[in-house]
C-alpha cells in the first residue's frame, strides 16, 4: 500500500482537548493523462492503481471504443508531474477521436465538466433491454460489504468504491479511487478485460451524478445503486436510457427513481 498512501504528521482535535500529534495515513492523487496514440486526450486525478482498467473503462464509457479489442497496447509510463497510460487505438477509432477533438477546436473547457461533456449531456445512448432483475431483500447484504473492496478507503477514509453486485447480494468484485467517476470506470473496465459480470448490478459509495448514470449505461449496465443521492440530470439520463437507478441506499431502505420492474419486492 505504500505507493497509494502517504504517512503525514497530524493533530487530532476533540472537544476541549487538542491530542498529540500521531503519523495518519492519506490516500495518494495524482495526474493520470490518458494519451491515445500519442495525444493526450484528458488529466484526471487518480489513485495510481488499477490504471489499465481505469483506461479501459474510460474509453467504453465515452465511446472512444466500442470492445476492448480496438485498444491494440497499453503502457502507464511514470512522467515528471504525474503518469501517464499510453494506449494504441485501432487506426479507426483513433480516426473517430481526432475528428472528435478538431470539433472542440479554439474552445475552453476544465475536464469533467468542460464543454466536450456538456456537448455530450445529450448524447444517444442506446436505450438498455429489460434483461436484468435484482431483488431488494438481497441489497443490505451488499451494503454490508461495499468496504471490503476498498482497502486504501479503510486506511485513510478518502476513496470511493464502485462495486459489482451479484444477483444474490454478493459482492462479485469492485475497485477503488479518491474520484467516483475513476472508481466506476475502473470497474467498468475490468468487466470488459476479464468478460464478467453478466448478471447484477454496479454498486457505487458516492452519488448518482449524470456521468455516472450515462457511463454505466454506455457499457449496458442496466441496475445501479448509489449510497448517496441522484441528481435530477441523472434521473432524466436514466429514464432515458432505461436504467434503473436507485439513491440512498441504506439498510432497509432506498430511494427508486426510475423502472422499478426490474426490482423484486419493489
Amino acid at each position: 500500500m505504500s505507493e497509494l498512501t502517504g504517512m503525514r504528521q497530524v493533530s487530532l482535535w476533540h472537544r476541549q482537548d487538542l491530542q498529540h500529534d500521531r503519523q495518519d495515513y492519506l490516500a495518494e492523487e495524482v495526474p493520470v493523462a490518458l494519451v491515445y496514440n500519442g495525444i493526450s486526450h484528458v488529466v484526471m486525478m487518480a489513485t495510481p492503481k488499477d490504471l489499465d482498467l481505469f483506461a479501459v473503462g474510460f474509453s467504453l464509457s465515452e465511446g472512444i471504443i466500442d470492445s476492448r479489442t480496438e485498444i491494440y497496447g497499453m503502457d502507464v509510463v511514470q512522467v515528471c508531474n504525474g503518469l501517464e497510460v499510453r494506449i494504441e487505438l485501432s487506426s479507426r477509432r483513433f480516426m473517430a477521436l481526432k475528428a472528435r477533438r478538431r470539433a472542440l477546436a479554439g474552445r475552453t473547457g476544465c475536464g469533467v465538466c468542460g464543454v466536450e461533456q456538456l456537448n455530450d449531456v445529450g448524447r444517444p445512448v442506446t436505450p438498455l433491454p429489460f434483461s436484468q432483475t435484482f431483488s431488494l431483500k438481497y441489497l443490505d447484504l451488499a451494503l454490508e460489504h461495499l468496504n471490503d473492496v476498498q482497502p486504501v478507503g479503510r486506511m485513510t477514509g478518502c476513496t470511493h468504491a464502485a462495486a459489482w453486485v451479484m444477483p444474490d447480494g454478493k459482492l462479485a468484485g469492485g475497485l477503488e479511487d479518491v474520484g467516483r467517476h475513476v472508481a466506476l470506470d475502473k470497474l467498468l473496465g475490468k468487466r470488459a478485460v476479464e468478460n464478467v459480470w453478466h448478471q447484477g448490478a454496479v454498486l457505487v459509495s458516492s452519488r448518482a451524478s449524470y456521468e455516472m448514470v450515462q457511463k454505466a449505461a454506455m457499457c449496458g449496465v442496466e441496475i445501479m445503486f448509489a449510497v448517496s443521492a441522484a441528481t435530477t440530470l441523472a434521473v432524466e439520463v436514466a429514464e432515458r436510457c432505461n436504467l434503473t437507478l436507485v439513491g440512498f441506499c441504506k439498510p432497509g431502505r432506498a430511494t427508486i427513481y426510475t423502472h422499478p420492474q426490474r426490482l423484486l419486492g419493489a
